[in-house]
């Protein structure tokens, strides 16, 4: 949990250093994310909960942390969480399931 935290922590300060250093790419990037995470078609809930799944099935660990606050912070539950992510085990098999402690640590980070 407190990897989580410190991951938190250091991103923000990265992020910073990013924006100095690729302002285009980084404003590209933040126009192609505000453009597509919010609600739609599908509410804002939903794509986090997709987006979260897909970071578990990429194994990406930057991702399931951010993910994780971002699904917390668009309302989903610890229940909506782990449903989504057991949809990945389930396509994905094993690599996903070696991930879901990842999930359960920002969780905890999070306060759920």
């Amino acid at each position: 949990m407190s990897d989580v935290k410190a991951f938190y922590d250091k991103y923000k300060k990265d992020f910073g250093k990013l924006q100095q250093a690729m302002p285009d790419t980084v404003k590209g990037f933040q126009a192609l994310f505000d453009a597509t995470i919010k609600d739609g078609a599908l509410p804002l809930k939903t794509k986090e909960l997709i987006a979260l799944a897909i970071g578990v099935a990429l194994r990406c660990e930057p991702c399931i942390h951010l993910h994780v606050k971002k699904c917390l912070g668009a309302g989903a539950t610890k229940e909506e969480i782990l449903d989504a992510v057991s949809v990945c085990v389930m396509m994905q098999g094993g690599p996903s399931f070696t991930y879901l402690p990842k999930v359960f640590d920002a969780l905890e980070a999070n306060g759920k």
